[in-house]
């Protein structure tokens, strides 16, 4: 009897973002479906032949995806919202990529996060549904993979309540009654995709059911059994890995019962509580544990003696037959291979492992646990000696960082009056019309700016160069935002990738990786920093594009930053301290630019805190920890400045109503938020409490090229004035404009400040 290893899903970007650039390609015309589909296969079969070559034994396929999975199994199981159209076949390319990206007459579908981490899904709609199977894209991969490589692959499924779960009905998302009205109508073309993949020859279909981890009703886990009962009954042939990650179970004892031949758990995200069920419940003998033994969303190279021992641990509970070692979920979240790495420093990157060498240690975890750990003992005294470098080294030692963390207890961090003071200050100095208007940072970076920032990171543009080239850029979008008419202005982050990766390669303790790519929706890729050592602020980092971009207006131009939490959540955190205290170095560090800002004469200063609602851990009894430190490193952020410096904070797709607390605890003189993709539901959590900083809801969607018209703006801005008084309210779109391009942006702004003006002149209202 063997021990086997599994994987629940492979990174789709390609190793130099060949996924990216094909997608784009497609979008900008320049390539035909025909190409498009072939290019994806050729991607996709190198992407299996790797796993299979690492030594891995079961292999998901399916995985793949044309955007995202959610948006997949909506268009397979016919869930397309009615503005698409009506559709009795498999959906065309073109009408997959209208639900995410809208139309000129169809808004497009809403995006949130995927539970608490940065990947976006598209979020079903369940108005007027009529499921219908339109395309078993599992049955086609999984032929495909045999066919061509002949690997009996492990098709990889959204469980069905948990796509229900994931989606909304009027708005809202789904409640217990509708999901037990509308499963019985889905259970059918799951059956028939089951039965399919069978007559095909299937053994597995990995299930993920992700949303179990968030049961804490017994009552909750009945329509988990209706479903896998009738799964289970109708194609008993097909062995169904029912996998859940991100978390524990609280309701283990139910789920094991449940009728499936293998159960995932997470074992490293589940605080230590999937293996306390383990050990003090046991685990069925009729069924496989799949364990989940290595991070999915970190890029720590495992401790293999540790992981060693857990597997020990395992196999006093299920026989060696029953176990399964794999990832603790799907390795889209990680990047490819560390190999593309080549300027990192070795000792932090002998303590990575991106998706490649996670596979790795799953196999050489499976070759110690067969034949004992002497057959890879050089493996394993390899990566022990790695790991204490990195532990010894400066990098995680530093003695500045250590100090000045000692002293966090010593000092109150809160602004110096209350804001109703403030705030009369701040208009007294700004003198901004009624309903400002403004922008959330960045503005489109176009072919020629990624162009001279490629060339300027190759050594093939002098620096000189380089900083003439974006302060032509900064010059030519503020004339831009003056002639469009808006009142606060913005620089335009020209020189930042990314509002987070930016601010890693400014810090000490960071690493910008190279080739680090992870997708966070469709073709958006991003490279989070590593957090590998004590972070600490080392010279200025943005007072000088602001100073510059200040220079060129009147009109206040807003700072811009990116707030400790955002970077944590949007970063590979070091593992071996807490978080929290990561995340109070890089506030001590931020606090030290904020306040650089205001000597530099920058009167408003926004902190963005896009990240704050989605990562909320998934169980509720660790939320208030979690926000606590939120508002904490925040307040040390912020808290350095005078009364008269605004100071704004950004978020972004969240649902707002479970923090409206801690927002208030911000404590900041103006927050904006989205809204448009959520049809403006989080008007009503500001409906419901006495919320009195200064507001903007974002009145246009930013991530769909549509243009929205005057009136459409308008409204949305009418919408949430019944609800916010006219004096606290900012007009704003939903994020950053940097994906868009430039004709669109000028247009979409114009007609929002066309919107304000006409909304201001019905109101005749004196400015603030």
């Amino acid at each position: 009897m063997t021990i086997i290893n599994s994987n629940l899903g492979y990174p789709r970007l390609g190793e130099h973002r060949e996924w990216k650039h094909l997608l784009e390609h497609y979008w900008r015309q320049q390539l035909s479906a025909d190409d498009f589909h072939a290019a994806a296969k050729r991607l996709r079969l190198a992407n299996l032949k790797k796993q299979q070559a690492l030594g891995i034994d079961l292999i998901p396929v399916a995985d793949n995806s044309d955007y995202d999975h959610v948006l997949d199994t909506l268009a397979a199981f016919g869930a397309v919202p009615t503005r698409f159209g009506h559709f009795d076949h498999q959906l065309g390319l073109d009408d997959y990529y209208a639900i995410a990206r809208g139309t000129d007459s169809a808004t497009a579908a809403e995006m949130t996060k995927w539970f608490n981490i940065n990947y976006h899904y598209i979020v079903p709609e369940f108005d007027d549904v009529h499921f219908q199977l339109l395309d078993n894209r599992w049955l086609r991969y999984y032929q495909e993979a045999k066919h061509e490589l002949g690997i009996d692959g492990k098709p990889v499924i959204l469980g069905p309540v948990s796509f229900l779960k994931l989606g909304k009905r009027h708005g809202q998302y789904l409640d217990d009654a509708a999901v037990a009205e509308l499963l019985p109508q889905l259970l059918p073309l799951y059956q028939q995709v089951f039965s399919e993949l069978a007559a095909a020859g299937a053994q597995w279909v990995q299930l993920d059911e992700p949303t179990l981890v968030k049961a804490t009703d017994p009552a909750e886990i009945a329509p988990y059994q209706q479903a896998l009962t009738a799964l289970h009954g109708a194609v008993p042939a097909l062995n169904i890995e029912l996998q859940t990650y991100f978390d524990s179970l609280d309701l283990y004892d139910q789920v094991i019962q449940l009728p499936v031949q293998a159960i995932g758990l997470d074992l490293v995200h589940d605080h230590g509580e999937n293996l306390a069920h383990l050990q003090t419940t046991g685990f069925p003998a009729d069924k496989i544990l799949a364990a989940g033994l290595i991070d999915g969303h970190n890029v720590w190279a495992s401790d293999l003696a540790t992981k060693f021992d857990l597997v020990q641990q395992l196999r006093t509970i299920v026989t060696n037959d029953q176990l399964w070692l794999q990832p603790a979920n799907s390795l889209l979240h990680v990047p490819i291979t560390t190999k593309n790495e080549p300027k990192a420093d070795p000792i932090l990157l002998g303590g990575l492992a991106f998706a490649d060498q996670k596979l790795q240690e799953l196999a050489t975890l499976t070759t110690a646990a067969n034949q004992g750990v002497a057959a890879v003992q050089a493996e394993f005294d390899e990566n022990q000696t790695k790991l204490a470098a990195l532990n010894a080294s400066s990098h995680r030692n530093n003695p500045t960082v250590r100090q000045a963390e000692a002293h966090l207890a010593d000092q109150t961090f809160e602004r110096q009056a209350p804001f109703a003071t403030r705030i009369k200050l701040q208009h007294d100095r700004l003198h901004l019309p009624l309903l400002p208007t403004t922008t959330i940072g960045s503005f489109p970076q176009s072919r020629t700016v990624r162009a001279k920032r490629a060339a300027w990171r190759h050594g093939d543009l002098s620096d000189a160069a380089y900083q003439a080239f974006l302060k032509a850029e900064t010059k030519r979008w503020i004339d831009y935002q003056n002639e469009i008419g808006l009142d606060v202005l913005v620089h335009g982050e020209f020189e930042r990738t990314d509002m987070v990766e930016y601010f890693g390669q400014k810090l000490t303790g960071f690493y910008a990786t190279q080739n680090g790519w992870v997708q966070s929706y469709g073709s958006r890729g991003v490279r989070p920093p590593v957090i590998f050592g004590d972070v600490a602020y080392t010279e200025p980092i943005t007072v000088a594009a602001s100073v510059y971009a200040q220079s060129l207006t009147d009109k206040p131009v807003k700072g811009m930053l990116t707030a400790p939490l955002t970077i944590i959540n949007w970063s590979f955190v070091r593992d071996d301290i807490p978080t929290a205290q990561v995340q109070n170095q890089i506030a001590l560090a931020l606090r030290q630019e904020v306040q650089n800002l205001e000597k530099a004469g920058i009167k408003i200063i926004q902190v963005d805190e896009p990240a704050l609602r989605e990562g909320l851990p998934l169980k509720q009894r660790h939320w208030q920890a979690y926000l606590d430190e939120a508002v904490y490193s925040f307040k040390i952020t912020t808290t350095g400045v005078a009364n008269e410096t605004q100071i704004h904070t950004h978020m972004c797709y969240s649902n707002f109503a479970d923090i409206i607390d801690t927002i208030k605890a911000l404590d900041a003189d103006v927050i904006s938020i989205e809204t448009s993709r959520s049809h403006g539901e989080i008007i009503s959590a500001f409906e419901q409490t006495g919320y009195d900083q200064e507001i903007g809801l974002g009145v246009y969607d930013i991530h769909s090229p549509r243009v929205p018209s005057v009136a459409e703006i308008e409204a949305n801005i009418q919408r949430a004035l019944r609800v916010i008084d006219v004096h606290q309210f900012w007009i704003n779109p939903d994020c950053g404009l940097k994906t868009r391009q430039k004709p669109e942006t000028i247009a979409a702004l114009t007609n929002m400040v066309a919107a304000r003006d006409a909304i201001q002149a019905q109101l005749s209202t004196p400015t603030k």
